[in-house]
């Protein structure tokens, strides 16, 4: 199926997020397609490793909305650079409107993709946002783990409060400048210290807007935790993809999180660490895997 590529801007306060609006030619106003909003994960942009998943999908008939985070990439928004997992939902629900309010795209099918710390977010978004039918999180970024099942409820009616609005997102703890990875030959500390993490950063980074630094915000009370959220997606569908060796985002605690879902939900695990599924064979399984889930769920 052929789809087309264009460019889109959101207004949000006083900035512009910026993205890619992947669009099926067969997608009219009489006849809507099912919609996704994809986001990428820690520091990155859209362009590191994603646009390959958006073109899959919308040659399958699905349209995608692939857009950069605040502050990275080409989307507006200072301090540059800096990552706050409340206001980066917050966003996704933005990109999440203006997706619904476009003829060519069905409302009553929406889904979102997010990977690493976009695929938390998206857990979180949609277990509050009752427009989501389905969420595909990509090598997640799934929580704290340990969690303590006789505070969920009163947990998660905070972050609810913080996505609708009813309170403002919190004050965080603000963590850097510093390095996103270590170059080889580096002695300087980083947030993903990793080599496969270097690797990916390095070679995908340059040309996109990447830059090897970034502050974030995290806060305590409430904090942003995906597990907290993860049992309330149901009974909207959930497919979690994990990596067997993941040590940026733990494969052990994405497993934790899976147990919490309830169903419908589905576990895919590829072989290899966090970013074993942007390349070759191992991506295109995992876009067969999710294509097959969005078919299931977005029918």
């Amino acid at each position: 199926m052929d789809f087309s590529v264009s460019s889109f801007t959101i207004g949000v306060d006083d900035f512009e997020l910026v993205g890619d609006l992947h669009l099926p030619n067969t997608a009219t106003a009489e006849s809507p397609v099912p919609g996704i909003v994809m986001s990428h994960g820690f520091s990155a942009t859209r362009k590191m490793g994603l646009p390959a998943f958006a073109q899959a999908f919308a040659a399958a008939g699905f349209a995608v909305a692939l857009y950069d985070h605040r502050c990275l990439g080409q989307s507006g928004g200072e301090p540059r650079f800096n990552i706050n997992p409340w206001l980066q939902t917050l966003d996704m629900r933005s990109v999440l409107d203006w997706v619904a309010e476009r003829a060519e795209i069905d409302a009553n099918r929406l889904a979102l993709w997010g990977s690493s710390f976009s695929g938390g977010e998206s857990i979180v978004l949609g277990s509050v946002d009752q427009r989501v039918k389905a969420v595909i999180a990509n090598a997640p970024f799934a929580g704290t783990g340990g969690l303590d099942a006789s505070t969920t409820d009163a947990k998660f009616a905070e972050i609810v409060e913080v996505i609708n609005g009813a309170t403002p997102p919190p004050s965080g703890t603000r963590i850097g400048p510093m390095a996103v990875v270590r170059p080889e030959g580096s002695q300087e500390p980083a947030f993903l210290d990793q080599p496969e993490s270097a690797d990916w950063f390095l070679s995908r980074g340059p040309g996109t807007g990447w830059e090897n630094t970034f502050t974030v915000e995290f806060s305590a009370e409430p904090s942003f935790d995906p597990m907290v959220c993860v049992s309330k997606i149901a009974p909207r569908a959930l497919l979690m993809n994990v990596a067997t060796e993941d040590r940026v985002a733990p494969t052990a605690t994405a497993l934790e999180a899976f147990e919490h879902a309830g169903e419908p939900k589905q576990l895919a695990m590829f072989e290899g660490h966090h970013f074993s599924d942007y390349d070759g064979e191992i991506r295109d399984h995992s876009i067969a895997t999710m294509l097959a889930f969005l078919r299931e769920h977005l029918a």
